[in-house]
């Protein structure tokens, strides 16, 4: 980080700030820029910001007025407020390298100012406003050196132009709903989950809402349009929430900063590209991270939900992440009372004589939760925590998955970064289920391999509602939840659960592509895997979940999606077709290095649902082939340079 000139301008009148004057930042591309207004005309008032982009000449509000204020339980710092200064420019400009993700060197590139205000009390409130070449971001600051209080209110509000085509999720504690569809904001909702997609009317720009770098001072927000359908505001977790234990109103010891509020900005593929909420967020904290390594995980409770109580089942799984070259199996809940020939130390020595490392699955336990599946409790406390993780430590287990935590108060976020911190001491990796969204933590702490925080293919378990919901869905995650982080969707089953789906063979092959996680567990039984032809099987043996670039080919959300990942020096590319109707798609290879010949394998859709067409071309950057997708279909290809 270091002092620079950036593009900032100030337009002023003596040395007052009036509603005729405003500050703007730029961000270093000068595509995207962040406005500081006042509803008053002079330099008390009301405060608010507006974003704009500028798309090869024509510039997009992208939002009239982002309200700004917090209410905090001693006073007010949303009316009255008078600016006092604009902060020395700042850009932000470092580079950093991410474990696992869709791109292994990411930059944290912006333009920052930090505004200075006094309430009428004189007590100060900052907010630092940041310009990113894909979006912006800005938080609150309390700088004064101490007091506690509680946060009584955030007015962070978002106002949505009426005639904005948006894709929402309703709110569960799971964050586990559909997105919706609207081209309006005529549905209004106390509760919407983030992330949030928006379409300006009639143009090109989009836009995603989030937030980012939650910590232990603060809770998870939400958003909600219940007093205007076209204002989003943030609110607290509900009471309610993780059984009512806990208080929904955050405390913050001075100096104090909030989570960054986000909105990246830009085209789709600036969308799906972006890697803002980790840019933002906290560096990592774990020193040595050699330990921490991304892959493919067998997992038995899709095709078996009770399965880890069965010794033999274990086994079996063991020998499918053998034969596929996964590194991981995932043991599930009811680990501790396995049997039918063995008990969990037999099923760990046999895992490990095939190779492959176990990751075990617990109950985040405690009184937030109903859910009385075990094991449960063991991650409750710091010292159940460092006694589990020793014994862990000692069987060989890689990692844990850490399930029902319900709600996202201060105290529960407080837990989710005590598990990550403890567990990163005895070089366990971690992964998040029936949780938060990400919000930017595996920038901080590289050992949280993923999130479920999504409507997955376990859903195929629990009613006929996901079969044909699915398609549709799996075609907006990689525009919305998808682009924040993480997602264990546990993708790519050819079988059915105890509910059919109706995607095509090259569809779900196409979800190890398309879906990003650290550890991408692929649901289906040992022979739904089997029965593939061996060009889809070589293809699954060699799918990487961890990439160094990710590019959208093209799609529109809850229609189809194409996306290519680079893994080294070869690419995969991912498609699904979303609707009832075939399409012809053309993929052109643009992207790649001119001068070099690739081989490329590409396996599509066939005759009907369940078969698969192979063809092995070569191709270089001027290339292009056209492929035909089914409805519900999809197609992979992997392109390695031939040198």
């Amino acid at each position: 980080m270091k002092t620079a000139f950036v593009a900032v301008v100030f337009w002023a009148l003596g040395s007052s700030l009036s509603f005729a004057q405003k500050v703007t930042v730029q961000s270093p591309d000068k595509k995207i820029s962040i406005a500081l207004f006042s509803d008053n005309n002079n330099d008390v008032g009301e405060w608010y910001i507006k974003a704009a982009y500028n798309n090869n000449g024509k510039i997009s509000e992208v939002t009239p007025r982002i309200d700004l204020g917090l209410l905090r339980s001693d006073q007010d710092f949303s009316k009255e407020l008078k600016f006092l200064k604009a902060g020395k420019p700042i850009l932000i400009n470092e580079q950093y390298t991410a474990l696992h993700g869709k791109r292994a060197v990411c930059t944290n590139s912006a333009n920052e100012v930090i505004l200075s205000f006094e309430n009428p009390s004189k007590a100060k409130l900052d907010i630092i406003i940041r310009a990113y070449n894909d979006g912006i971001a800005f938080r609150y600051g309390f700088p004064e050196k101490q007091g506690t209080f509680t946060i009584k209110d955030e007015l962070t509000a978002y106002a949505i132009p009426k005639e904005t085509v948006r894709w929402m999720e309703k709110w569960n504690t799971a964050n586990e709903g559909l997105y919706v569809s609207m081209s309006d904001s005529s549905i209004q909702r106390e509760q919407w989950c983030y992330p949030a997609l928006f379409r300006l009317k009639d143009s090109s720009c989009w836009f995603l809402l989030h937030e980012a770098d939650v910590n232990r001072t603060y809770c998870g927000t939400k958003l909600s349009n219940t007093n205007d359908g076209s204002s989003y505001k943030l609110t607290f977790p509900d009471p309610g929430d993780g059984r009512g234990l806990g208080a929904s109103q955050p405390t913050v010891t001075l100096p104090w900063q909030s989570p960054w509020r986000v909105m990246i900005i830009g085209t789709l593929a600036d969308i799906v590209a972006s890697t803002l909420v980790d840019d933002v967020s906290a560096s990592s904290v774990v020193k040595n991270t050699g330990w921490i390594k991304p892959g493919i995980a067998s997992w038995n409770y899709w095709s078996s939900n009770h399965g880890t109580k069965d010794y033999k089942i274990v086994c079996e799984f063991a020998d499918l992440a053998a034969e596929m070259n996964w590194p991981y199996t995932l043991l599930d809940w009811e680990w501790d009372e396995m049997s039918n020939g063995g008990n969990l130390e037999d099923a760990l020595q046999y895992i490990h004589s095939k190779g492959v490392q176990p990751l075990m699955w617990y109950n985040s336990g405690g009184p937030h939760t109903y859910v009385n599946s075990t094991p449960r409790d063991r991650m409750l406390t710091h010292e159940k925590r460092v006694e589990e993780f020793m014994k862990l430590k000692k069987l060989g287990v890689a990692g844990v998955k850490v399930d029902f935590f319900e709600s996202e108060k201060q105290d529960m976020i407080k837990y989710y970064l005590d598990i990550l911190m403890d567990a990163a001491q005895f070089e366990m990796m971690v992964y998040f289920h029936g949780c938060l969204v990400p919000r930017g933590w595996t920038r901080t702490y590289p050992n949280l391999m993923t999130h479920e925080a999504v409507r997955g293919a376990e859903w195929y378990n629990n009613g006929p509602d996901f079969t044909m919901a699915a398609p549709a869905h799996n075609a907006i995650l990689p525009f919305t939840r998808n682009v924040v982080g993480p997602m264990d969707y546990t993708p790519v089953t050819f079988t059915n659960s105890q509910y059919p789906h109706i995607t095509s063979y090259g569809h779900e092959l196409a979800l190890s592509i398309v879906f990003e996680s650290g550890i991408q567990h692929l649901a289906d039984r040992p022979e739904g895997y089997r029965l593939l032809p061996d060009a889809a099987k070589t293809f699954l043996k060699e799918v990487p979940a961890a990439w160094d670039d990710t590019r959208l080919l093209g799609g529109y959300p809850g229609k189809d999606v194409m996306i290519a990942r680079r893994k080294n020096s070869a690419w995969f590319i991912g498609g699904i077709n979303a609707e009832i109707l075939e399409k012809k798609k053309t993929i052109t290879f643009s992207f790649l290095p001119e001068g070099v010949k690739y081989k490329l394998t590409l396996i599509s859709d066939g005759r009907h649902d369940k078969d698969l067409a192979v063809q092995y071309l070569t191709v270089d950057s001027s290339s292009s082939v056209e492929i035909n997708m089914l409805r519900r279909g999809g197609v992979v290809a992997v392109l390695k340079p031939m040198y």
